[in-house]
């Protein structure tokens, strides 16, 4: 059976996905992606946008038909070193270092003169670096409270095991996803740290379903069942897989739509900042609530002494018929081996050569394999009466 036919299964629910019993296969693929990730934020590093840094910010209208490098270059040729050129609609934004009045307004000219449109047609803004910063602050301490919600909600509502597993799985998300983006050289905007927020809480919703059929599913668990705690996770998340893909994949396409096709074709320049950390985050999400989190809640609910006895019953129950049938194989094999075994061909000593003599007519040296091999003894034959009189 190919791989095609096996997804086919698992999808139709034919037959379940042992996800639970490969956490190292999981581990080794989110290791990967993980160190890949900080490469790219050490090497590549996160380009932050004008709202985090400072700036000024260029807004061109009515020049749409002007390509990307005549827009920097009409920028540029104002004495300005740092320029982003984003096509934002049928506008052109540009973002450059911090400029005094005096270089606002030399660009301003320069592109009026070069890109042949009015004065008015180019607004300027200036983004100083204190509010920037503050922006970084008040984005770190959303997401710290977000993290601390959702740890107290999942203690309560479930147990810690699932809000640590939950959180294993958030951090593997914000570390890929920044990664990404770090390789993609997108700049970092509010829209991103939006996207970043969005993307937490749909990894979250998809833990959360695993882990609330997990819950029921092992709730009839005792010492007397027959399927251990990671045997029951990998059926409820068996029972969970489609519904998550169907999920994902419902929400991932419009994101995709908007990141591939209304970026590209529509010049939604402003969109991809958002697009690009929800396209990364929701597949990471899918796959960190799947093979991440629920492996993790596995391995740590095993550690209980209460499945750990549960396991120890299971073994005993499977080994003590193991051994039965062990013991009744060794038997026939013995018995096997004694009905197979030829009897010796040795010539036996006097007194046992006498005595089969007197027992059974088996003369001295004959063994009684060669006396069955040869058959019964040829008795002379008798003539009659006459005939011995005769002679």
């Amino acid at each position: 059976m190919g791989l095609r036919a096996i997804i086919s299964r698992i999808y139709r629910g034919e037959i379940s996905a042992d996800i639970v019993g490969r956490p190292k296969v999981w581990y080794s693929i989110s290791g990967l992606l993980i160190v890949f990730s900080l490469v790219g934020l050490l090497v590549q590093g996160l380009t932050f946008g004008v709202e985090f840094k400072g700036g000024s910010v260029f807004t061109i209208a009515k020049a749409s038909h002007h390509s990307i490098e005549d827009v920097r270059g009409a920028v540029t040729s104002a004495g300005v070193h740092q320029t982003t050129v984003q096509k934002a609609g049928g506008n052109w934004r540009v973002t450059t270092e911090s400029l005094d009045p005096k270089q606002v307004n030399e660009v301003k000219k320069d592109v009026s003169e070069k890109l042949g449109v009015s004065e008015n047609d180019v607004s300027s803004q200036i983004v100083g670096a204190s509010w920037g910063g503050e922006i970084t602050k008040k984005a770190w301490q959303a997401l710290v409270v977000f993290m601390i919600l959702i740890i107290a909600y999942l203690s309560v509502a479930f147990e810690w095991r699932m809000a640590v597993a939950a959180m294993v799985a958030l951090l593997h998300d914000l570390i890929i996803t920044a990664g990404i983006y770090a390789w993609s050289g997108f700049e970092v905007t509010p829209a991103t740290v939006l996207g970043f927020l969005t993307i937490l809480g749909y990894s979250l919703y998809d833990a959360v379903v695993v882990f609330d059929m997990i819950k029921e599913v092992t709730r009839p668990l005792n010492a007397k069942s027959k399927i251990t705690y990671s045997e029951a996770a990998n059926q409820a998340l068996s029972s969970t897989l489609v519904r998550s893909l169907n999920t994902s994949l419902v929400a991932i396409l419009p994101v995709a739509a908007i990141l591939f096709i209304g970026t590209t074709l529509f010049g939604a320049g402003t969109l991809k900042d958002l697009s690009l950390a929800l396209f990364v985050g929701m597949i990471v999400g899918t796959y960190s609530s799947i093979c991440v989190a629920t492996p993790l809640l596995v391995q740590l609910k095993e550690r209980e002494p209460r499945f750990k006895e549960l396991r120890a019953n299971i073994a005993k129950r499977e080994q003590s018929p193991k051994q039965q049938a062990k013991v009744a194989k060794a038997t026939a094999r013995s018995a096997s081996d004694d009905d197979d075994t030829p009897p010796s061909d040795d010539v036996p000593e006097d007194g046992a050569s006498a005595a089969g003599t007197a027992q059974g007519g088996v003369p001295a040296g004959v063994t009684l394999k060669k006396v069955v091999q040869q058959g019964p003894r040829q008795q002379p034959k008798r003539g009659t009466r006459q005939q011995r009189r005769g002679k």
